[in-house]
C-alpha cells in the first residue's frame, strides 16, 4: 500500500455539462506528485524517460513530517532515466528545495535553499562488498534494480542527504543555547533520523513491487 500522504489528490474540475453520472476524474498531474513509480519493463532502451516531480503543498508537508523539518516550501526534481547496456539503468536529475528547519542554537526556523545535482546507477547483479570492499566508504550511487524506478524516493532520499546537518541562524551564539540545568537529566537530542523516517515512507508505499523484471 502506497503512503497516502505522499500521492498527490485527484482533484475534481467543475464542469457546466448537464449528465446523469459523476464526471470522471481528471488524472492525476504528475508534476504535482511526490511518487512516481515507472516500470523497468516499460521503459524504452533507446531514449531517456524524462519525469518531473513538483509534489503539492499536502505532499511537501507529509514529507517535511517524515524529514522533522518545520516546513517544506518548495520542492522540485527533474531529470531523466536511461539505460546502460543491456539491463542497468542511470538515474540523472537535479533536485531544488527551500526547507525550513529550526536553528540548532536558538530554535528559531532557519531557512535553506538547496540545489543539487543528483545521480543513480540500477544495477541488474550489484556485486556484493567482499571483506575488503566492506571497509570501503559506501558507492551511494549503487542501487540493486528492481521491477520499479520510483524518482520520488530517490528525490526524498537526496532531500534527507542536502539536509544541513546543523542549521544555524545569522547571528546566533553558543550563549543563546539553552543548557540543562543543575541537576535536571540531560536534554537528549529529539531530531528525528531522517533515514529511519525515509524507511518508514518506503514501508508505507510498498512500491518495491517485487523484482519481475528479472528473468
Amino acid at each position: 500500500m502506497r503512503h497516502p500522504k505522499l500521492m498527490a489528490a485527484m482533484t475534481d474540475r467543475p464542469t457546466d455539462r448537464p449528465t446523469d453520472r459523476p464526471a470522471a476524474r481528471p488524472p492525476a498531474d504528475p508534476t504535482t506528485t511526490a511518487s512516481l513509480p515507472l516500470r523497468v519493463a516499460d521503459l524504452s532502451t533507446r531514449k531517456p524517460h524524462a519525469f518531473h516531480l513538483r509534489p503539492d503543498a499536502e505532499s511537501r508537508a507529509a514529507i517535511a513530517e517524515a524529514l522533522g523539518l518545520n516546513a517544506l516550501r518548495k520542492l522540485d526534481f527533474r531529470g531523466t532515466i536511461t539505460a546502460e547496456g543491456r539491463r542497468d539503468w542511470r538515474l540523472e536529475g537535479r533536485l531544488g528545495a527551500t526547507v525550513v528547519q529550526p536553528c540548532v542554537i536558538t530554535a528559531e526556523p532557519v531557512s535553506t535553499r538547496i540545489d543539487t545535482d543528483v545521480l543513480r546507477r540500477f544495477l541488474y547483479n550489484l556485486p556484493e562488498p567482499d571483506a575488503a570492499e566492506a571497509e570501503m566508504p559506501e558507492d551511494d550511487t549503487l542501487e540493486p534494480l528492481g521491477a520499479l524506478i520510483d524518482p520520488g524516493t530517490v528525490m526524498a532520499e537526496a532531500l534527507a542527504i542536502a539536509l544541513p546537518d546543523y542549521p544555524r541562524k545569522e547571528g546566533a551564539s553558543l550563549g543563546e543555547a539553552g543548557f540543562t540545568p543543575p541537576g535536571a537529566a540531560p536534554i537528549e537530542d529529539q531530531r528525528p533520523n531522517p533515514f529511519a523516517a525515509l524507511a518508514a515512507l518506503k514501508r508505507d508505499a510498498g512500491t518495491d513491487g517485487g523484482d519481475d523484471s528479472k528473468g
